[in-house]
């Protein structure tokens, strides 16, 4: 069973759990089991600057919105979308399945993600915030 749910006439959706173990974070990190989509996160530049996933992509709405591809380490590859509460990832998500994208969005967003208590940093690799 694929961890992605199908939500009629759009793309799927996960949670913030199934999520952590598609990208390889959080207990699946530990255990060595970690997934092999991408953390493409859609917020603005000083959302992202103030704290994001390790190991996620940035890739403001705005890009892809204007038809701007993705980064090359994301091309051909599974994509969980996150935002900061799920509404612009939905979008995103859906903006990408219709150009062929194998995506998905974040229920709840950055905002769930550390509530879940999965780890969060700023550009150094410290202790981030979810603005």
């Amino acid at each position: 069973m694929s961890i992605f749910r199908q939500v009629r006439g759009g793309a799927g959706r996960v949670s913030v759990q199934e999520a952590a173990i598609r990208t390889g974070h959080g207990n699946a990190a530990a255990s060595g089991s970690g997934g092999d989509a991408v953390l493409l996160d859609v917020r603005e530049p000083y959302e992202w600057q103030a704290g994001r996933a390790p190991r996620a992509v940035h890739l403001p709405l705005s890009a892809p919105a204007v038809g701007a591809g993705l980064p090359s380490h994301a091309q051909a590859r599974p994509l969980v979308v996150i935002c900061r509460s799920g509404n612009r990832s939905r979008r995103a998500a859906e903006l990408l399945a219709t150009r062929g994208a194998e995506a998905v969005d974040v229920i709840g967003g950055m905002c769930d993600w550390a509530e879940a208590g999965l780890p969060v940093v700023d550009p150094q690799g410290g202790n981030g915030t979810v603005a």
